[in-house]
């Protein structure tokens, strides 16, 4: 994606592509990752580009060992 937000509004499509379509699944994983998204571009207000994933898990879980940064 360019942009989170043009991936917010890829998912919110699919999302209710997913609802007409009754697909449980993808339903939830959407779901999800536009709780993610939300969260990233609340506090990254000035920040426009689409984050990766290890970015969108390390703004929900900044303590998982993944995520931490080791100053030297």
């Amino acid at each position: 994606m360019e942009s989170i937000e043009n991936h917010i509004s890829k998912d919110l499509a699919d999302l209710e592509k997913a609802k007409r379509d009754g697909d449980a699944g993808k339903q939830a994983h959407l779901k999800e990752e536009l709780e993610r998204l939300e969260t990233y571009k609340r506090n990254h207000p000035d920040e426009h580009k689409d984050p990766s994933p290890l970015e969108l898990h390390c703004e929900i879980n900044p303590d998982a060992p993944e995520c931490l940064v080791y100053d030297d």
